[in-house]
């Protein structure tokens, strides 16, 4: 039987004086409202009408959810409760109270054809009322949920080199770089460190601003005349205040180090260096 709305399906010789719903001519108007929406409606949609517990569906639902011997617009709830009535007790409870509800992404049994399957599914719940704004029914429609977003392709490892005279801060920053995924070395001084630049690349120079000897300043304008597309972070115990003037790009970081500004600083070098964008 394809109805598309009541008026096809009162003309169409189906014994509804039969069934618990009666003849359509002497349903609420709130019913055949309802069913003429719902058999027009391209969305799945089943609505569980009165203490009878009548079933009511669109194409769209046998579609999604039914069996091959289903036809809308209905019949009565089967033996075993269909997934979107029987998932949540307190979903359909509260839609019986009158409070509409959404719920998205909800993995639900199914049983079609005889065959056992899981299917996740976005549901919405709604009451209908009639004149006297008495909860007469539930109306649910149903989608497929949406397939989860890719997760993000991880951070790019970065090349580090570390800077640092002070050895538990070194060894603290260097543990929490390599815990990120970066490769990381490090050095005391400013001078060793202008060295190692000197005969290998890096990404980025994660230097502190006070050092004996050549200074962290000094260690990075160096650096950058070798190696221009370097990223330098400054480390101070104070913030930016040594550094905001310099001539080149920088990040500088208080000490003592927040886990996530450093992590973030780093995930934003990685990011732009993926692009290939020039340093700011």
């Amino acid at each position: 039987m394809q109805f598309n709305s009541i008026d096809a399906a009162a003309k169409s010789g189906f014994a509804w004086s039969h069934t618990a719903l009666g003849e359509p001519a002497e349903w609420p108007h709130c019913l055949r409202a309802t069913l003429d929406i719902m058999l027009n409606s391209p969305l799945a949609s089943v609505l569980m009408w009165g203490p009878e517990q009548v079933m009511l569906y669109n194409h769209a639902y046998v579609a999604l959810l039914g069996s091959q011997h289903m036809a809308a617009p209905g019949a009565r709830v089967p033996a075993i409760l269909p997934a979107e009535w029987s998932w949540s007790a307190a979903a359909l409870e509260s839609a019986w109270a009158g409070a509409p509800g959404h719920y998205r992404g909800q993995t639900l049994q199914l049983w079609r054809d005889g065959v056992a399957s899981e299917r996740a599914l976005d549901l919405y719940y709604t009451p209908i009322r009639d004149e006297l704004a008495r909860v007469r029914g539930v109306l649910c429609c149903l989608a497929a949920a949406a397939a989860p977003a890719a997760p993000p392709a991880p951070p790019r490892a970065l090349r580090i080199l570390v800077v640092e005279d002070n050895l538990d801060a070194q060894f603290l920053v260097c543990e929490m770089l390599q815990a990120f995924g970066h490769q990381v070395q490090a050095v005391g001084g400013g001078e060793e460190a202008a060295g190692i630049l000197a005969a290998g690349r890096f990404d980025v120079l994660f230097t502190d601003v006070s050092l004996p000897g050549m200074s962290g300043v000094d260690l990075a304008r160096a650096a950058l005349r070798g190696q221009p597309g370097l990223q330098i972070i400054f480390a101070s115990g104070f913030g930016d205040t040594l550094t905001r003037h310099v001539e080149f790009a920088a990040t500088a970081l208080q000490k003592p180090y927040d886990m996530e500004l450093l992590k973030g600083a780093l995930e934003r070098i990685g990011a732009q260096l993926a692009s290939g964008a020039p340093p700011p």
